[in-house]
């Protein structure tokens, strides 16, 4: 997923979704940039009060870059023939920090397992083509340990380079968390060690 120069590809934003219809059937696909677990289930009841009359929500998301994780949901379907599909497609786009939902209305025909893993994979792939696909790099995260009289040196060189400050706290001595690509950690890591009384240390993802 994760390419030399720390890139991935995720979704820029929520799609508005898309239709597509099988033997009377309604498939309505949704993509969603996601980060966090807790963000699946409030998506998933906002569809389902959407489609009122859906008889099931199936989705499939993965999240992260170096360490991935994801899941499928069949949401009453048989076993692996939605949520594998859809979590195909999101593997098909080399995607990542992604949410793909689809709504089924039944139209009155019974689709047979390869008919649902058919449909289910082209909804998700049509609403993959008609989401807006981005390139974004990966981010890492430090913690900077400082006393005070350090505070003017540490935030020059946070001036200088591409560093973004998440969080800072100047009460006794100063503790500084930043976020910075990938590919600028390493150079960023040697000159905060370079600094006689800085300590860095990574924090999890």
């Amino acid at each position: 997923m994760e390419n030399k120069i720390g890139l991935y590809k995720t979704v820029s934003k929520a799609s508005d979704g898309i239709l597509y219809k099988d033997r009377k059937s309604k498939f309505y696909a949704y993509t969603f940039p996601v980060t966090n677990e807790k963000n699946i289930k409030p998506i998933i009841e906002n569809i389902r009060k959407k489609h009122p009359t859906a008889n099931h929500v199936c989705y499939a998301w993965r999240m992260g870059v170096e360490k991935q994780r994801h899941r499928a949901n069949d949401d009453g379907e048989p076993t692996n023939s939605a949520g594998a599909p859809i979590y195909g497609q999101i593997k098909s786009f080399g995607l990542t920090n992604v949410l793909i939902a689809v709504a089924r209305i039944f139209g009155g025909t019974k689709l047979g397992v390869g008919g649902l893993i058919s449909a289910y994979r082209t909804a998700a792939q049509l609403a993959l083509e008609s989401s807006s696909i981005i390139e974004k790099s990966v981010k890492v995260n430090y913690k900077l340990c400082f006393s005070y009289p350090l505070l003017s040196k540490v935030m020059r060189v946070i001036k200088q380079n591409p560093i973004e400050i998440i969080k800072q706290d100047m009460s006794l001595d100063c503790t500084i968390e930043i976020s910075l690509k990938l590919k600028d950690a390493a150079q960023t890591e040697n000159i905060f060690k370079g600094i006689h009384g800085v300590s860095i240390s990574k924090l999890d993802d």
